[in-house]
C-alpha cells in the first residue's frame, strides 16, 4: 500500500521496490509513513533497519473476535446482517489496521454457509468510518474439534455428550473455529491440518494426574484423545517465488478444570506441538490429516498465529508454556507489540493487575482484573529469516482514534510488518 501524502512519496518510493501479484500491491515503506493506522498504536523500536533498503513488507496479523454465539447457526445469522454492531466493528479494526494476512479465532465454523463471502461482502468491502473497503480474495477455513462429539467421558463426571466431552470444548460443533482471510494465494494443496492429531502421540506429552498418582484418563480414553482444541493448520501462503507457512492454533485455556489440570497440560502440550513441528527429527513420524508425513522443513520461512491462551510471565498457563515458542531457535521473537491503550487500562483497572510481573504495555486480553488481570494472550511469531519492520497491538487509549472499538472483543488484534525478501546490510 503507497502512501498518499505528497509531502513523503517521494522518500518513500527512494526507499520501495515493488512487488506486483495479480491486481495486489502492499508495499509499506522503511520510513515513518502517514498511514492511519501506524499514528492509532505504539510499538517498541524495531530492528535496525537495513542500510540498502529494498523492503517489501507484508503485515500480518492475529485477532481472537471473541464473538461467544451461544448456539449453532447464530453467526451465519449475524453475518447476513450487514447492520450487525459486533461485527462491523471488527470489520472497521480491519479497514484500519489493513492486514495483509489475518487470522481469526472465535470465528464459527458453519460448513452451511461461505463465511469468508458473506464477511467480506456484508462488512469488509463496505466503506464506513470514513474508512477504505478492505476485500481478501483468499482465505481458509476448516472444521475445528470444538462440540465434536467424540463419544468419551472426557471430563470425566460419568455423563456422556457434554459440551466438555466434545474433543474441543463446545455446545455445538464448529463453535469458537478459526478463519484465515488472506489478499495473496494460499497454495491450497499443500495445506496440513492436525485436527485428529493424538495427544499420546506427542513425545513426553503431559498426561494429567489425580492427585493420588493414577491416571486421569483411562487407558483407552488417552489413546483416543485428540490434543488440538480446535486445530493446528498449516497454510502455505505464495509471494511470487516467496512462500511463507502460516502456522495457525488456538490452544485452550488452562483452567476450567480440577486438581488433575487437564487443561493446563493440554495448553501446554498445544503449544509445544510447534515447536516440535518446527524440529523435523522431533516431528519426522508425524501423519497430518492429509496422510502427509514430517514437520516443517528447517529452510521453510513462517509465522505462527493465534490466541496462545499463555503469558509468558502472568495468568494461569504452565510455566514456560509460551515460551516454547518465544524462545525457539527458529522463531524471531525479538519485537513485542506494545500498545498505549494496555498501559492506561492497566493503572486505571488495578486489582490483579498491579501485582503482575510482565510489562503492561505487552499485554493483548483485557480481563476480570479481580481473578485474572490483563494478560499477554495473542501472538504473531516469524521464523528468523523474516526481518521485523514494525508492529503493535491495537489497543488505542482513550485520546486516541479507534478507542470506541476496543470493547468489541476482550482480546485485541496484533499486527506485525515483516520483511519477505532479502535485504542487504
Amino acid at each position: 500500500m503507497i502512501a498518499t501524502n505528497l509531502k513523503h512519496t517521494l522518500t518513500k518510493l527512494l526507499c520501495l521496490m515493488p512487488f506486483w501479484l495479480g491486481s495486489v500491491l502492499v508495499l509499506v515503506g522503511c520510513q515513518p509513513t502517514n498511514d492511519p493506522a501506524e499514528k492509532l498504536v505504539m510499538s517498541k523500536p524495531a530492528q535496525q533497519a537495513p542500510k540498502h533498503c529494498s523492503q517489501q513488507t507484508l503485515r500480518i496479523a492475529t485477532f481472537n473476535i471473541a464473538m461467544g454465539f451461544e448456539r449453532a447457526g447464530e453467526m451465519a445469522a449475524a453475518l447476513q446482517n450487514p447492520q450487525h454492531e459486533r461485527l462491523r466493528q471488527v470489520a472497521a479494526i480491519l479497514q484500519t489496521i489493513r492486514p495483509d494476512i489475518v487470522l481469526l479465532n472465535e470465528f464459527d465454523f458453519d460448513s452451511a454457509v461461505d463465511a469468508a463471502s458473506l464477511f467480506n461482502q456484508k462488512f469488509l468491502e463496505k466503506a464506513g468510518n470514513n474508512l477504505q473497503a478492505i476485500e481478501y480474495s483468499y482465505h481458509y477455513r476448516a472444521e475445528s474439534n470444538t462440540g465434536l462429539s467424540s463419544g468419551l467421558d472426557i471430563d470425566g463426571d460419568g455423563k456422556l455428550n457434554g459440551p466438555a466431552d466434545a474433543w474441543g470444548f463446545g455446545y455445538f460443533p464448529g463453535q469458537y473455529g478459526m478463519l484465515l482471510l488472506s489478499r495473496f494465494p494460499i497454495d491450497v494443496e499443500k495445506v496440513r491440518t492436525f485436527q485428529e492429531f493424538r495427544w499420546a502421540e506427542l513425545a513426553d506429552a503431559m498426561r494429567p494426574m489425580n492427585s493420588d498418582g493414577t491416571n486421569f484418563y483411562s487407558d483407552a480414553t488417552w489413546q483416543k484423545l485428540r490434543l488440538s482444541s480446535k486445530s493446528h493448520w498449516d497454510i502455505p501462503i505464495q509471494f511470487g517465488e516467496n512462500t511463507i507457512h502460516v502456522l495457525a492454533f488456538h490452544p485452550t485455556p488452562p483452567v476450567f478444570d480440577g486438581p488433575e489440570n487437564r487443561n493446563g497440560l493440554r495448553n501446554f502440550d498445544e503449544i509445544r506441538f510447534w515447536a516440535d513441528y518446527l524440529q523435523p527429527a522431533s516431528s519426522a513420524h508425524w501423519f497430518d490429516d492429509q496422510g502427509r508425513k514430517g514437520g516443517l522443513p528447517l529452510q521453510e520461512s513462517f509465522v505462527i498465529l493465534g490466541d496462545f491462551n499463555a503469558d509468558p510471565n502472568d495468568g494461569d498457563s504452565e510455566p514456560g508454556a509460551s515460551q516454547q515458542l518465544l524462545e525457539h531457535e527458529r522463531v524471531n521473537a525479538s519485537f513485542t507489540p506494545l500498545s498505549k491503550g494496555a498501559v492506561e487500562a492497566n493503572a486505571a483497572q488495578g486489582g490483579l493487575n498491579l501485582q503482575q510481573h510482565g510489562d503492561p504495555a505487552a499485554d493483548t486480553a483485557d480481563f476480570n482484573d479481580r481473578y485474572t488481570g490483563n494478560l499477554r494472550l495473542d501472538y504473531v511469531l516469524p521464523s528468523n529469516g523474516l526481518m521485523v519492520v514494525d508492529g503493535a497491538v491495537f489497543w488505542p487509549a482513550s485520546d486516541e482514534p479507534g478507542h470506541q472499538w476496543v470493547g468489541v472483543s476482550d482480546h485485541h488484534l496484533v499486527w506485525l510488518d515483516v520483511s519477505i525478501d532479502q535485504v542487504t546490510p
